[in-house]
């Protein structure tokens, strides 16, 4: 099978403390759309599939993420990613 078109592919995502409960899933496998190429693309479109999501990452910014465990900021690539963990900051602020 070809690869020539650039389909996007599918990603686990793992969810830990508050962020899974707001969602209501431990993790889930998905398929972005395309044009979906940084975590915070990623979490722009996760936001447009229901109200847990939208206040899972009301505030992305305090929001932390892990690309196949190392961590990751917004901006990074999530091309080639087999799973992409969402937590909360692990210590107080």
């Amino acid at each position: 099978m070809s690869m020539a078109t650039a389909e996007p592919a599918s990603l686990k995502l793992v969810y830990f403390a508050w962020v899974r409960e707001r969602i209501g899933l431990a993790d889930e496998t998905v398929t972005p759309p395309a044009g979906t190429a940084t975590i915070a693309d990623l979490v722009r479109w996760l936001k447009t599939r229901g109200e847990g999501y939208e206040l899972a990452f009301e505030n992305p910014a305090v929001v932390r993420a892990a690309i196949d465990q190392t961590h990751a900021k917004p901006a990074t690539a999530i091309t080639g990613a087999r799973e992409i963990a969402f937590f909360p900051p692990m210590t107080g602020g």
